[in-house]
């Protein structure tokens, strides 16, 4: 049967390969769904990574400031 997701091929570590199955067993689901959810779940994080670095950044270079009420004022 046809799917709609993009299928890749990994290669892991003994340790990593083994961790996985024990994760997809107890979560009583296959091994590359579980896979696919961690994958999602660190491009998260890597993303924050990201947005925090640029937040950091900003926040360093002499930047004006807003007010939270000037803000929404201008959003009205």
């Amino acid at each position: 049967m046809p799917t709609l997701k993009q299928r890749i091929s990994i290669t892991v570590n003994t340790d990593t390969g083994l961790a996985l199955k024990k994760l997809a067993k107890m979560h009583k689901m296959p091994v590359a769904t579980k896979a696919g959810e961690l994958l999602e779940q660190a491009l998260e994080l890597e993303e924050d990574l990201i947005w925090a670095e640029i937040a950091d950044q900003r926040s360093r270079e002499k930047a004006k400031y807003l007010s939270h009420e000037i803000v929404w004022k201008s959003v009205k």
